[in-house]
């Protein structure tokens, strides 16, 4: 397995593996799955200002991990929000887990402290992958998103990424 830096162009394979999510799902709360070109800007946004990471298997692109802001607010720069997804074909065999060690580095590296993670309950697959890489529970925002006629919790997780006391002089 390869993991590397995402590239605009390679929103059409990543696409692939989110639209059944948007469609089928309530992990993520987007109701209609984004255009190619959506999703290409979403990448590069991404990898101005944290970082984009694809694993590829055999040339083919299996999975993704990203950081993107928590909140727009000056404060919350330190803090940035994770996402993972694995094609349900390669689900499993360590993927999630190796992208978001990768991950982490990276934005380690840029400054960033603490990660956070929400995932829609339940998911115990979900649940599994942030705490076998560190995460911790904080809480849970109860019927906070509304799909398929339901009403979903999300379970929020955090962990650090890096001493705060050693923060780079401006960011």
């Amino acid at each position: 397995m390869i993991i590397r830096p995402a590239t605009p162009a390679d929103a059409p394979s990543l696409l692939a593996i989110y639209r059944p999510i948007v469609e089928e799902t309530a992990t993520s709360f987007e109701l209609v799955a984004p255009t190619t070109d959506e999703f290409a800007a979403r990448i590069a946004k991404s990898l101005a200002g944290w970082q984009w990471l694809v694993a590829e298997q055999g040339g083919e692109c299996v999975g993704y991990a990203y950081g993107s802001s928590h909140r727009e607010r000056p404060a919350y720069r330190w803090s940035v929000e994770v996402s993972a997804y694995v094609h349900p074909a390669f689900h499993r065999k360590g993927i999630g887990r190796a992208l978001y060690a990768r991950l982490f580095d990276e934005l380690a590296a840029k400054g960033f402290c603490n990660a956070l993670a929400g995932v829609t309950l339940p998911n115990a697959a979900s649940i599994a992958l942030h705490t076998g890489v560190g995460f911790e529970p904080i809480g849970v925002f109860r019927a906070v998103g509304r799909k398929f006629d339901q009403w979903h919790d999300v379970a929020w997780f955090q962990r650090p990424l890096r001493d705060s006391i050693t923060l780079p002089a401006k960011r």
